[in-house]
């Protein structure tokens, strides 16, 4: 059976060319713990959520077109993968930097009340000519044609501080690729968000971890260091799906922090073009509220 996912990027790609540009400015918002959380992307993220707010606090740094709450893949050229040198990326490519333009481009978007649904055609993050870590960009062109639909609800049952977050990546045909890595979804949050924490799921306890960079098998909370605001992220196990890690790091200089969601995929024979999905809750309140509604929200069911 088709996903509501799926059956828009289908819908999406069958008009890639609309007449008439689409807004990506667009608002949702929810009550919870008391205050308000409110979403916002924009013209300037081709889509991309540019904006996460909660009892007065950003939650979301957006200085350049890397950063946001977005999505991102990147795959091997010849069995080789390397960098960010095969990137899609939401919202725009690294030549976009602090400008008010993306490479990336919106073809589909619906905000109403809590959700928020849009369909965008990845930028590389790389225009043809850049380097990532002094390896040249395998892409010979920077928008590409990969497609991230993506479903966003504030708010799930018994958990209004819950951000219900279904993303779609759609690999087109005619490339070949046996790696992909898939971040699922990232954060980039404000420096001040520098307070690391991980939520073990066997003992269901939260402990201090490191910057990193790295990945963990936990669930990862990044809180200010009062604990008054945080974020965590946790993607609930499918069956049969690709293995999910959780990453962490501090950027000092770029004065940012972050948090991802990721999975790989390895065909020795080839990905297959088509539809790769994951589902994912973010948590935003204090760090105990979000300490407590991880907890819960991770139990496995009776």
């Amino acid at each position: 059976m088709k996903t509501f996912l799926t059956m828009l990027l289908a819908a999406s790609s069958a008009c890639a060319a609309p007449e008439a540009p689409i807004s990506g400015n667009a608002e949702i918002r929810g009550k919870a713990l008391g205050s308000e959380l409110v979403i916002k992307t924009s013209d300037r993220t081709a889509g991309a959520i540019c904006s996460l707010t909660w009892n007065g606090k950003e939650f979301i740094d957006a200085a350049d077109h890397g950063r946001e709450l977005q999505s991102a893949s990147n795959f091997d050229v010849d069995g080789d993968i390397k960098n960010e040198t095969f990137n899609p990326t939401e919202a725009g490519s690294c030549r976009d930097g602090a400008g008010p333009k993306t490479t990336s481009r919106l073809l589909y978007l619906h905000a109403d009340g809590n959700e928020l649904v849009t369909t965008n055609q990845m930028a590389f993050w790389l225009v043809p000519g850049q380097k990532s870590g002094g390896v040249p960009a395998r892409n010979t062109k920077p928008l590409s044609d990969h497609l991230l639909a993506k479903r966003v609800r504030i708010g799930i049952p018994g958990f209004p501080n819950v951000i219900d977050y279904q993303v779609t990546f759609t690999l087109p045909a005619g490339e070949r690729h046996t790696h992909g890595v898939f971040e699922a979804l990232t954060g980039y949050m404000p420096a001040e968000f520098n307070s690391f924490w991980r939520f073990d799921l066997k003992t269901r306890k939260l402990e201090p971890v490191d910057k990193g960079p790295g990945e963990i098998p936990s669930p990862v909370i990044l809180a200010t260091q009062d604990g008054r605001y945080a974020m965590g992220i946790y993607a609930p196990p499918v069956a049969g799906a690709p293995k999910t890690t959780y990453g962490r790091f501090e950027f000092l200089r770029a004065k940012v922090t972050k948090w991802n969601c990721v999975y790989r995929v390895t065909k020795r024979e080839g990905l297959a073009a088509g539809d790769y999905s994951n589902r994912m809750l973010v948590l935003v309140g204090t760090l105990e509220d979000v300490r407590a509604t991880l907890d819960a929200v991770s139990r496995p069911a009776n």
